[in-house]
């Protein structure tokens, strides 16, 4: 019988590294590295819509939306993961010559059927336990639908959702809204 090979775990400092080159994006969950697959571009519609409507309202003001090229770094007790969310507003960055950002205030994921189950369960976990998280959207790509994971003041999240084109998500902690007519702007929906 032989014994099965134990993967090679790379450092943070190696996966850092190779993304500055690779031309294909990596997730990296204390040591093991997954490429990620491309998205549709009904997904990438609504992500960059979403940096749009943002954008535009935090202009002048301290927070900045990135798009999804930045990372965000999670550092657990036990070890430190790298994502890619679709979107984020982060009000206090991490240094310029960073390739991630560390206190992401607003995350947004735009669901595919070949991400949602990761997206609804590892990563919304992953993304809960940010110290400087404070709301946490999933949206539907075509539909307007979006699930929103809001902190609540006595701690934990609550959630709420967002449904129909004359919908207007609140967003005081970014002061900003957005409006899903702004979200599916160019975005085909199902009927």
């Amino acid at each position: 019988m032989t014994a099965l090979k134990q993967p090679c775990l790379l450092t943070i400092a190696e996966y850092l590294d190779g993304e500055e080159n690779s031309p294909v994006k990596h997730e990296y969950l204390g040591g093991t590295v997954h490429a990620m697959a491309g998205a549709s571009n009904q997904h990438h519609a609504v992500a960059i819509s979403s940096i749009i409507a943002l954008g535009s309202q935090l202009r002048g003001k301290p927070c900045q939306p990135f798009n999804s090229d930045t990372k965000i770094r999670i550092e657990f007790p036990d070890h430190t993961r790298f994502y890619y969310p679709d979107a984020m507003v982060v009000c206090h960055p991490s240094p310029p010559s960073e390739h991630f950002q560390d206190q992401p205030v607003l995350i947004i994921e735009v669901l595919s059927d070949s991400t949602r189950r990761a997206d609804l369960g590892e990563k919304r976990d992953a993304y809960l336990a940010i110290p400087s998280l404070k709301v946490l959207l999933f949206v539907e790509p075509e539909t307007p639908l979006v699930t929103l994971h809001r902190r609540k003041p006595e701690g934990g999240f609550a959630i709420e959702t967002h449904a129909g084109l004359d919908a207007v998500i609140p967003l005081p902690e970014i002061e900003a809204a957005l409006p899903l007519a702004a979200l599916y702007e160019r975005v085909e929906l199902q009927a």
